[in-house]
């Protein structure tokens, strides 16, 4: 297994540091820097979305210097993205998922992710960190989104 590790404050502005972490590790990384740009697009999305979370919900209050840990894991067979934080656990199962057609305003999150990647687990740790995985496997199998980048 290849790791890499990251350490950042809260604050929406290390948000383009945290995907040129993403992108160099791809790039660095034989079964990564095959992928197409629209695969890691839809990670680098996802990667967004997890810490963008992390930052307006479980850190809301809490002062700047409360640490994200993010942590890329390369197995034979898949990626996953860790990114933990100091929050109030939730049950992401509660949410209920926004109808199609209707607009509101937050509440997109969770059911984004779960379809830029092939699998998404939220868990509390025992250290009271919130752990958010997310999973994408190795194999040629195109993911869930990258039908919409195809050209008719």
């Amino acid at each position: 297994m290849r790791q890499r590790h990251l350490r950042v404050q809260s604050d929406l502005s290390v948000l383009t540091q945290i995907q040129r972490w993403f992108e160099d590790f791809c790039c660095q990384q034989k079964p990564l820097s095959v992928w197409s740009e629209d695969r890691r697009y839809c990670l680098k999305l996802a990667i967004a979305e997890g810490f963008s979370n992390a930052v307006r919900h479980a850190h809301r209050g809490r002062p700047l210097d409360t640490p994200i840990d993010l942590a890329l894991l390369l197995y034979d067979d898949r990626l996953e993205i860790r990114i933990w934080d100091y929050g109030e656990p939730f049950d992401p199962e509660t949410l209920e998922e926004p109808k199609p057609g209707t607009l509101r305003q937050g509440g997109y999150g969770w059911f984004l992710l779960r379809r830029l990647s092939d699998r998404v687990v939220y868990e509390r740790c025992r250290d009271n960190r919130n752990c958010l995985i997310i999973e994408q496997g190795l194999d040629e199998q195109i993911t869930k989104w990258e039908d919409f980048f195809k050209d008719e």
